[in-house]
């Protein structure tokens, strides 16, 4: 079976790859319709690329910048396994022929290095430090298309979305904190077409493995940790091992979490129920099942946990009491537990939200605010959009995108007043 995460398999001719593909995106930008020789994980994203980028040549949009990205990368949790990235790609990147790059959860580059020659050839695509690579801003790109989908994957010359990228080929995987899962950022070789072939993707796979290994050298990691922002339901890690909770045992789990003094079966079933009746053989009935998964976790007269299990929601709370605004920003994977109605959890759910948008709104951090606006709960949000403009300093180079969104906003919002 060929790997569909390959570009191209060993001993393809990458000049023939190129013109057939180079073909498929012409007839694709022009009428919409995608070739059969495109693989199917390219033409999904030339579709998602196509219904939220301008056009098919345009300069990916440079965010951070000077002193704001140097702050951001310092705190940023890839920053402990740079050192081991050089050390396993610094090589080849140094070689002349190829640049390491790693970026953010949301796309943004954090670091591109290389030699000199390369890399300033990259700087005429703004494949720069500070710049945003996810799918939105840059069309189909091995970062970015790794990220969407969070799988390794390689995408080849012609198969970039942006034309001002295709002379390029790069493979990227995703990088994951190992103890709650969540998606902390990928790893890219990027190059010419020699990348095409199997080994880049299985080198940046393996670098990303490592990268992972390294970073269970955490002292919390064997501390049980419970996942649950932007989760319908959440991740228990505890003793190296991940369980996925159904929606009710997230929903117990998180509130005992947030209450490690204990909770009544009144005052859980309350939490959990609200006023409507349940009987107490409903709930006694979960917390049976809850215990078969989690053992001695889980201790009754009050329920409550026999350990402290940390959670990443309590993780943006205290990131917020530190200071450390960006810090929470990209802990905050989204809602906790977005489908949730059980009262105790809609009550969470706001109030975390609410100070964390509040902190976004007075603080009148460019950056802080952009991670706002460009999250899924953000790219309505017209006030956040608004306060970024008025941030943004008057040079900024994507201040007229940033202009652009906000007008959009308004005028949606205005036209929904009149109807």
């Amino acid at each position: 079976m060929v790997n569909p995460w390959l570009a191209m398999a060993s001993g393809a001719d990458p000049a023939e790859r190129s013109r057939t593909m180079g073909g498929a995106h012409s007839a694709f930008v022009s009428d919409g319709v995608v070739s059969p020789r495109v693989r199917a994980v390219v033409a999904e994203s030339w579709r998602r690329s196509a219904a939220v980028l301008p056009g098919p040549e345009f300069m990916a949009p440079v965010e951070l910048t000077d002193d704001e990205l140097d702050r951001y990368r310092r705190t940023h949790p890839l920053a402990r396994v740079m050192p081991l990235l050089r050390e396993l790609l610094g090589t080849i990147a140094d070689d002349g022929a190829h640049l390491l790059a790693v970026c953010d959860a949301a796309g943004r580059m954090l670091w591109v290095e290389g030699h000199a020659g390369v890399r300033r050839g990259a700087e005429r695509m703004n494949f720069v430090p500070g710049a945003r690579w996810d799918e939105r801003h840059a069309g189909t790109n091995a970062p970015g298309t790794a990220l969407a989908l969070d799988h390794a994957v390689q995408i080849f010359a012609t198969e970039h979305y942006n034309r001002l990228v295709q002379p390029w080929t790069c493979a990227a995987a995703p990088i994951h904190d190992p103890v709650t899962g969540r998606l902390l950022g990928a790893v890219d070789i990027t190059g010419g077409d020699h990348l095409a072939g199997p080994h880049s993707l299985a080198l940046v796979q393996a670098t990303a493995r490592a990268a992972e290994a390294h970073l269970t050298t955490d002292p919390a990691a064997g501390h049980p940790t419970l996942s649950a922002l932007g989760r319908d339901e959440a991740l228990l890690t505890t003793n190296g091992h991940r369980l996925r909770l159904s929606r009710r045992h997230s929903e117990i789990l998180t509130l005992l979490a947030a209450n490690p003094a204990g909770m009544t079966g009144d005052q859980l079933s309350l939490a959990l129920y609200g006023e409507r009746p349940v009987p107490p053989v409903t709930l006694r009935a979960e917390l049976s099942r809850l215990r078969r998964l989690v053992g001695g976790l889980l201790h009754s007269r009050p329920y409550r946990l026999s350990v402290p299990v940390q959670t990443d929601a309590a993780d943006v709370e205290r990131e917020l009491a530190a200071g450390d605004l960006c810090g929470a920003l990209r802990t905050y994977a989204g809602p906790l537990l977005p489908q949730s109605e059980a009262p105790g959890i809609r009550r969470m759910r706001r109030l975390l939200e609410d100070r964390l948008r509040r902190a976004v709104l007075v603080g009148d951090d460019a950056g802080a605010l952009q991670l706002w606006a460009d999250s899924p709960w953000g790219e309505e949000d017209l006030e956040v959009w608004e306060r970024l403009l008025t941030t943004l300093p008057e040079d900024a180079r994507h201040r007229g995108r940033v202009a652009a969104r906000a007008g959009r906003l308004r005028a949606t919002f205005a036209q929904r007043g009149e109807d």
